[in-house]
């Protein structure tokens, strides 16, 4: 499964069956989440065969048989929203390619003593669910291409294939509260600007690091740069 093949597959799902991850499985997301870690400056730790996080009332009727996840940590400043978006979904998909479902969570989990560490300075700034669903969820309905960006006959067909990907990115409630302007070219590199609307619901920030991961897989990174 492609990247692209995995945003177009890709829906949350809160409710799994008990069928525990293989060590293959497990090392390929770690070497994965490494990664990130090290790119993102952040603490991500993925957390398996735990049933705990996911129970109680903050998760009842919304969460079931959750046994695995991935603890978003980091120091708390102001990227750190829109890091734990951008690489988070760059595990999210990478779990959708080695046959996973997942779910953001932004508040229906609680705390495990001794199932991961929030060192001096850290902070949580989320959770993803992970493991085999009981189904592969659902689709929502989105915007249209032109509601969240500056879209024409004039701007590039990676951009608008950037921004129908990015259109296809989980957000908080299903928000979609980003926009992407086309800027034109400078120095020779086509510049391309990302903003995040405002929400009573909050996660805007992490939102847009979402969206901006699948825009560039759309568009192809190599394309432009972020202004």
């Amino acid at each position: 499964m492609t990247l692209l093949e995995a945003i177009k597959q890709r829906h949350s799902v809160r409710r799994y069956i008990h069928k525990p991850l293989t060590q293959d499985i497990v090392d390929t997301l770690k070497a994965k989440m490494e990664e990130c870690n090290q790119l993102g400056n952040l603490h991500i730790q993925l957390v398996t065969n735990e049933t705990k996080a996911f129970t109680g009332l903050l998760a009842y009727g919304k969460f079931s048989g959750v046994e695995n996840y991935f603890v978003m940590v980091g120091k708390k400043d102001e990227s750190l929203d829109e890091r734990v978006g951008y690489y988070g979904e760059q595990l999210v998909l990478l779990a959708q390619q080695l046959g996973l479902n997942t779910c953001w969570v932004g508040l229906s989990y609680r705390k495990v003593d001794g199932a991961y560490v929030v060192g001096e300075g850290e902070t949580i700034a989320c959770m993803i669910s992970l493991g085999y669903g009981e189904t592969q969820g659902v689709s929502h309905k989105i915007k249209s291409a032109e509601q969240v960006s500056n879209i024409s006959e004039d701007t590039p067909s990676w951009f608008r294939e950037g921004v129908e990907c990015a259109l296809l990115a989980p957000t908080a409630i299903n928000q979609q509260k980003f926009s992407f302007e086309y800027m034109g070219v400078k120095d020779g590199r086509h510049q391309v600007r990302a903003k995040r609307g405002f929400s009573m619901v909050g996660y805007t920030q992490m939102d847009l690091g979402i969206a901006k991961c699948h825009f560039e897989i759309g568009a192809g990174k190599e394309n432009f740069e972020w202004v």
